[in-house]
């Protein structure tokens, strides 16, 4: 038991070592000419060490998992992932000396592949995504490993009253900011984990700010903000967002602290952002174009009724990771995605 308790100091030691090195996020603000009154914050989670939001989920689970004594010096570290999380979650188990392994759909993209190997870790794809949850399960009692189930722990992993988590940061950095209390928050939701943080620590903090969560029209959640009843989609999530969206409501997805749902085509998302990117000259991922259309529609929204005060939401991982995919016009026209005309309305709205 000693050598467990030693083992798992010095695991918890090292990854707080690898946050205290790492520098907080920045604070994009984004001027629109056409709403001189209303300003736009992106959050931009691309600069974590693994280069996307799900940093600060990894390194929450894998902590939540240590001070649960669910994992010792002999396990394998098993997660079932579109693709991002794993990513981040590789980065970690190496950094303590575990080994991990990834259950993810074929679909996913190769970039992601190469960087969870990158990490080290192992990937065993699968043809059915909604296959996943199953079979990140059984590796898990196969290996006697820790399935760390980032769709069930991603909203109680992490401390949504504070401890440096996003919304904490984020309303930090505003503070000296015109509009220091956002008027909105925009995010995604993948497990559901930081839709439930921020709109907790609104709460918390007794913030004005309201929560817009930006979903992929062909997945579940906001058919389940709508409609309680509704859990699950027959045939699957039909849309080509990574990291957002679902086939079924997860655990972790909090739909009382959400103020608002937004469905978005993904042709829609594609064009959010191609339009972003050419703004800020650099490319950012789809599940950011999703929450800019979010963005763009309340901002238009506040314009019209005359008001003033500023729209944060994340700028969730950078665009390189979709060369081949959502920066590839013969890959968007093969799957029937016309991004153009999104891309033209929203990036005349951002000049």
């Amino acid at each position: 038991m000693n050598n467990l308790r030693e083992w798992t100091n010095e695991a918890i030691r090292k990854i707080d070592a690898d946050f205290t090195r790492s520098a907080e996020t920045h604070l994009v603000r984004v001027e629109m000419p056409r709403f001189p009154d209303i300003t736009l914050y992106l959050k931009d989670e691309s600069s974590h060490p693994t280069g996307s939001l799900k940093h600060r989920l990894a390194r929450s689970l894998i902590l939540y998992a240590l001070c649960n004594q669910k994992v010792g010096p002999d396990s394998t570290l098993i997660e079932a992932t579109s693709g991002s999380t794993a990513v981040s979650e590789a980065y970690f188990a190496k950094l303590i000396g575990l080994p991990f392994i990834a259950v993810a759909p074929k679909t996913v993209s190769p970039s992601k592949i190469e960087a969870i190997r990158f990490y080290g870790g192992n990937v065993h794809l699968v043809d059915d995504p909604g296959t996943v949850y199953a079979e990140a399960e059984r590796l898990a009692r196969e290996t006697g490993g820790y399935y760390l189930d980032q769709f069930t722990f991603a909203e109680r992993a992490t401390d949504w009253r504070g401890n440096n988590n996003i919304a904490d940061s984020l309303f930090s950095q505003m503070r000296r900011e015109e509009h220091p209390v956002p008027t909105w928050i925009v995010c995604g939701a993948g497990t559901g984990g930081t839709s439930a943080t921020i709109g907790r620590y609104i709460r918390y903090a007794r913030h004005d700010t309201r929560l817009c969560v930006a979903d992929p029209e062909g997945s579940v959640f906001h058919r389940h903000f709508a409609d309680r009843a509704v859990r699950t989609l027959d045939g699957g999530c039909k849309s080509c967002i990574e990291g957002i969206g679902r086939p079924r409501v997860e655990p972790s997805f909090v739909p009382e602290v959400i103020d608002r749902m937004m469905a978005v085509p993904d042709a829609a998302s594609v064009g959010a952002m191609r339009a972003l990117s050419r703004k800020i000259g650099r490319r950012v991922g789809g599940s950011t174009g999703t929450n800019i259309v979010g963005c763009m529609a309340l901002v238009e929204e506040m314009a019209a009724a005359g008001h003033s005060g500023s729209v944060v939401t994340i700028l969730c991982d950078a665009g390189e990771r979709y060369a081949a995919s959502y920066y590839n016009d013969e890959w968007l026209e093969a799957r029937g995605i016309d991004w153009r005309a999104e891309e033209e309305r929203i990036f005349a709205l951002l000049t």
